[in-house]
């Protein structure tokens, strides 16, 4: 399905594309893993309290309860373990417990833990009940890993002191606090440090309609106007991912702000979107390639993910990790024991006839 233009003009489009992408970077809004240069301004449309925060609805209601039940007790809540893909709201649900309990908020990443003092630094500043929240936490060193062993079901910090036949270990007491951990990658997070934690709850992609909430809320507190099926297309040209439907929510307030009056239409969108390259199934310029590569270069498929990485100058675990689950989730590409084969949706999402040594193409993905 080809994205068309409407009302706007297309010299006003190419300008007002060219200010957002010199402005902000075009590239990669759609890549949920890696942060764009303007997601601060994310921070301000982050939900504070459970009733804000928008879709998980099964986890929300495990959650609720057990914040509901700690907070009767008066207890901390238990060491809560997030699994999901990157973007869909962990870190926002991180910082929503800790407001529910009216607790402090700590948050670092495993790879800023890079000592044994880096992390003892973290908890000697820790208040009772305070929210500690560690982002890919599979990426712990595992001396840091063995260190939470003891803090997580002790409350105690093991610590070396001296050196050599001197040395002796010192445990050091830490307030009762529920550690958060947060990963994409949930098999690569050993099972002694798993089953510390009392929570365990996997997000799922949003569906469109939940992320059409999410849109009308954000462009409410960004101070503008969106139509309903402006937002429901945006919704669906956003993988199923908050974080994406955020920026592109601030992408086309540009267009609409500069190109119009200022309400978020669905021909701004569908203009908009063009001129950013992202395509009705929120596919950019590099998702395509990955499947015209199949296609062309490989016949269809299969193709090994390393060949394939090498044919479009990518790292295998990029391709592997962040481009392929989407790509295989919307049905372009399936995955076999023998490599990576294209289907027909994916001939008839690019205009590709199917077909031995085929590649023509449609005239105009975005025209």
């Amino acid at each position: 399905m080809a994205i068309r233009y409407t009302d706007t003009t297309d010299d006003d489009l190419r300008e007002a594309a060219a200010l957002s992408e010199q402005s902000r970077g075009a590239r990669h809004i759609v890549r949920a893993d890696e942060p764009g240069e303007d997601d601060s301004q994310e921070v301000n449309l982050r939900p504070r309290l459970l009733k804000e925060f928008l879709g998980q609805e099964a986890v929300k209601a495990n959650l609720s309860v057990f914040i509901d039940a700690a907070r009767t007790r008066g207890e901390p809540l238990d060491h809560l373990f997030l699994i999901g893909p990157p973007g869909l709201g962990k870190t926002t649900l991180a910082e929503v417990a800790a407001n529910e309990l009216g607790a402090d908020f700590k948050v670092t990443s495993a790879p800023a833990l890079d000592k044994p003092k880096d992390l003892a630094g973290i908890l000697s500043t820790i208040t009772p009940g305070t929210v500690f929240f560690i982002d890919e936490i599979h990426r712990l060193k595992p001396v840091i890993e063995e260190m939470l062993y003891v803090v997580m079901e002790d409350f105690e910090l093991d610590w070396v002191i001296g050196q050599g036949a001197a040395a002796r270990t010192v445990r050091i007491p830490i307030p009762h606090f529920t550690l958060v951990g947060a990963t994409t990658k949930a098999g690569m997070v050993s099972k002694p440090l798993q089953t510390r934690f009392g929570i365990i709850q996997r997000f799922n992609f949003y569906t469109p309609a939940e992320l059409s909430l999410i849109i009308k809320r954000s462009a409410g507190l960004l101070g503008c106007s969106v139509d309903d099926d402006a937002a429901l297309l945006m919704a669906s040209c956003s993988r199923g991912t908050p974080r994406v439907t955020n920026r592109i929510v601030r992408r086309m307030r540009d267009f609409a702000q500069v190109y119009g009056d200022g309400r978020i239409t669905k021909s701004i969108v569908e203009a908009g979107l063009g001129k950013l390259r992202i395509d009705s199934l929120g596919l950019e310029d590099f998702d395509r390639d990955i499947i015209r590569a199949v296609i062309e270069k490989f016949g269809g498929g299969p193709v090994g993910c390393e060949t394939l990485a090498i044919s479009l100058g990518e790292s295998a675990d990029t391709l592997e990790d962040y481009y392929e689950p989407y790509l295989i989730q919307c049905g372009l590409l399936q995955r076999t024991p023998r490599g990576r084969i294209a289907t027909q949706k994916a001939y008839d999402h690019l205009g590709i006839k199917a077909g031995p040594g085929a590649s023509s193409f449609l005239p105009g993905l975005f025209g």
